[in-house]
């Protein structure tokens, strides 16, 4: 069962058919399935093509320790200041150029029921038309005996900080077939997504939630069914449909990360300043994220995840020829070209961050294998078959820092 071309960019904002006219999904073969090609020439820096998901969620954890999200495109809600204020844990520090922040709280509406925020009437309407109605906890929302508590809560004390993924993306992509007219076109456009063999299921799921993974699906899988039973999808409940629903949200989730204080800063770093003021407020946000690092580490981000049709189609290569980003502070992503691309080219990104992509190809093979269950073939790792499938010493140094955090695709600066 599949879903018709048309139905792979019905996500694409585009309104004059650009993605359509730029990309188009070709199969290319059994191993690597299909991929994204360009159908006419792309410059480098041209944004290919802009894309939503077709369900995100933020993070558990990020959500419990209030980094503050819009509860549907995960927009960051607290202004600039108030954002580094909680970063740093210093009521008082106050930001320069205020101006710069784009965040307009005047706009922000709760659901009257449960009270989660969104930031706009577009998001909560939104939220409402595709899932909300069947998720909303209503006066429930601090009941801890409430199925989607219970289903969150044993979540939370499964998969800890760093996170890659959360519960709560598939409870919105049940919800979603639950509240739609077309059940058929959702069934079918989530079986777009990659899917893996048995043996490759539990290797993601064990990457996802440790050593007693089978346990863990086993305590998950009867809170989801009480929270979320739909007979259209049945599957999806049982043993093997619910380890399928988890390998398919770890094999295609896209990292998101939205912050109102990189906004800010990225406006700041646009204004035309005369040269000793842009020393002081370049040595400003310098010392800023140095002290937030002390603070916060490398939590700065709203952080959540998504799954995209059209990107997902794109397949990893160590020399990418485009990139993800999120430069609107939500969930919209902008793929971008980061070199010439011809008519016919494959389109590519990279699953690495940009620090493990200098690595050895083994290293690189190794972090790929773990985690993505393939072993590269692009034209670096073809040019460097014949080095020693040995990991240097700066490799072996920086193989014992990587965390889960930089196991998922790629999530490029907001």
């Amino acid at each position: 069962m599949a879903a018709s071309m048309g139905d792979m960019f019905s996500f694409c904002v585009d309104p004059a058919g650009r993605a359509r006219a730029v990309v188009e999904v070709r199969f290319i073969n059994n191993v690597k399935g299909k991929g994204l090609f360009a159908t006419r020439n792309i410059h480098k820096g041209e944004t290919i093509f802009m894309e939503k998901p077709v369900v995100s969620s933020q993070f558990l954890w990020n959500a419990w320790y209030n980094y503050k999200a819009c509860d549907h495109c995960l927009r960051a809600l607290e202004t600039a200041e108030e954002n580094a204020q909680r970063l740093l844990g210093k009521s008082y520090q106050v930001l320069p150029h205020p101006e710069q922040c784009g965040i307009r709280k005047d706009l922000h509406q709760q659901c009257p029921q449960c009270q989660v925020t969104y930031c706009s009437a577009a998001c909560r309407q939104s939220a409402l038309e595709q899932y909300h109605q069947v998720l909303c906890l209503g006066p429930s929302r601090e009941d801890p005996m409430h199925p989607l508590n219970k289903l969150q809560e044993a979540w939370r004390n499964i998969h800890y900080p760093p996170e890659t993924s959360s519960i709560m993306l598939m409870a919105r992509m049940v919800a979603t077939v639950k509240q739609a007219k077309d059940k058929d076109w959702w069934i079918k456009l989530f079986s777009q997504f990659c899917s893996k063999t048995a043996n490759e299921e539990e290797e993601i799921i064990h990457k996802l939630l440790g050593d007693k993974f089978k346990g863990q699906l086993e305590l998950l899988r009867p809170l989801f069914a009480e929270a979320l039973y739909e007979e259209r999808l049945g599957r999806w409940f049982t043993p093997k449909g619910f380890q399928s629903l988890f390998a398919l949200v770890g094999t295609n989730g896209q990292g998101i990360g939205t912050s109102s204080l990189s906004q800010w800063v990225h406006g700041c770093d646009a204004l035309e300043l005369p040269l000793q003021e842009r020393k002081q407020l370049d040595a400003f946000i310098d010392q800023l994220y140095k002290d937030i690092e002390k603070e916060t580490g490398d939590f700065l981000n709203c952080e959540g995840s998504g799954l995209y049709v059209l990107q997902s189609c794109c397949n990893h290569s160590c020399i990418p020829n485009a990139e993800t980003s999120f430069p609107d502070n939500n969930f919209l992503l902008h793929l971008t070209a980061l070199e010439d691309i011809k008519a016919g080219e494959e389109i590519c990104i990279s699953y690495l961050e940009c620090c493990q992509r200098d690595r050895s190809r083994h290293s690189r093979h190794k972090i790929l294998r773990e985690n993505y269950l393939f072993t590269c073939s692009c034209p670096r790792c073809l040019a460097q078959a014949e080095d020693p499938d040995v990991t240097s010493e700066e490799d072996e140094e920086l193989e014992g820092e990587t965390d889960d955090a930089e196991l998922e695709d790629e999530m490029t600066d907001v």
